[in-house]
């Protein structure tokens, strides 16, 4: 459904039963599947490729350029997978030439403003709490939840089933099935 207050570029793939509300502006070369609702105010990039019966809230900036000085304007993408909410002001940059994307999964939650930086790899039905910021190269596996107001150090790996405190400042690789509590003062 065509919002006449949004901009769809002629060139954007939208599947059937697509809801855009006002105020979205959605580039050439994106993609978005069926059922996918876009709230108002957000801002999806060249290079988005968003899966089916997604969620997006107001404010979200999907598949801006990476903010890594090594990036030459390389044709790279965001790809969100099926039934993945995105709360409001949620940031997902994409890949740089490292890997040329940057993924979430399926059935995930990133909650209000979170950021997530260029070459990340987020897996299935994880759930990232308000504010968490991942750095580049950060990989989580499937079903882990990290607290709100966690930033996660580039090149980290957080395991499958593992929690991360809200708080947190991850420094290094969170091996699976692991809690993390933050640092004392």
């Amino acid at each position: 459904m065509n919002q006449p207050l949004a901009y769809v570029h002629p060139q954007a793939k939208l599947a059937k039963n697509v809801v855009i509300e006002p105020f979205v502006n959605i580039e050439r070369n994106v993609e978005i599947g069926d059922g996918t609702w876009i709230g108002s105010n957000v801002t999806i990039m060249e290079g988005a490729r968003i899966g089916k019966y997604c969620k997006i809230f107001p404010g979200a900036v999907i598949a801006a350029i990476p903010q890594d000085l090594k990036y030459d304007n390389e044709d790279t993408i965001v790809r969100i997978g099926n039934n993945t909410t995105i709360r409001e002001f949620v940031t997902v940059n994409r890949g740089t030439k490292a890997s040329w994307e940057t993924v979430v999964g399926d059935n995930c939650l990133l909650m209000a403003y979170v950021h997530i930086a260029h070459d990340c790899i987020v897996g299935n039905n994880c759930i990232l709490g308000n504010a968490t910021n991942l750095a580049g190269h950060i990989k989580i596996d499937d079903w882990a939840i990290v607290g709100g107001m966690t930033a996660v150090h580039q090149f980290v790996t957080i395991g499958s089933h593992t929690m991360i405190s809200g708080g947190s400042l991850v420094r290094k690789d969170v091996p699976p099935y692991t809690h993390k509590l933050p640092a004392n003062p």
